[in-house]
């Protein structure tokens, strides 16, 4: 039997969306490691993380995170996140309008006669190059969306898949106006 609530709703099934929330942070020792403790002290998982200075002279870095959870999950971590110091601020991308999203790896895949062939042929089409080959292997880039990735990962597999490395979500808001913090 379900569980519910005093108004008839089962509370274990509201959906799980994912999430792409970027963060304007001064760019100093020990900011990520309380963001990050933030997630782990709550129990929030990150399935993806990125941080780079995006503002020298300011002195301002990009903290780009992927999460999931229910919508009242998402608006705790994004709350919680605007009050920490030192946060000028919080958006999520993926509900405040169309934003840019892309993930970079780099995918070894061990082949020789037509596998190797086969691999090439699907890098081609997937647009991902060849960065370093040998005769019995190749490393591609590929740069995309994470499902794009995730999809060329798992046509390697059988291929002869060695090694995986993926830089995680980096994303910005479309159209003129830049993220807010530019004190």
């Amino acid at each position: 039997m379900a569980t519910t609530s005093i108004y008839g709703e089962n509370p274990l099934s509201e959906d799980v969306h994912t999430h792409t929330i970027s963060v304007l942070v001064d760019n100093e020792p020990g900011v990520l490691a309380r963001v990050i403790g933030l997630f782990s002290g709550r129990g929030y998982n990150i399935e993806s993380l990125t941080v780079a200075e995006t503002r020298h002279r300011q002195g301002l870095s990009r903290i780009t995170i992927v999460t999931s959870g229910t919508a009242m999950i998402i608006e705790q971590i994004k709350a919680q996140l605007g009050r920490l110091v030192p946060i000028h601020s919080v958006s999520d991308l993926t509900i405040e309008g169309p934003c840019v999203e892309r993930e970079l790896a780099l995918v070894k895949v061990d082949g020789v006669g037509d596998k190797r062939v086969e691999a090439l042929r699907i890098a081609d089409i997937f647009r991902a190059r060849p960065v370093d080959a040998t005769t019995e292997s190749f490393v591609f880039e590929i740069v995309g969306d994470t499902e794009k990735l995730d999809a060329f990962v798992e046509l390697m597999k059988p291929l002869g898949l060695v090694d995986l490395s993926r830089t995680g979500v980096v994303a910005i808001a479309r159209g003129p106006e830049g993220m807010s913090g530019q004190d």
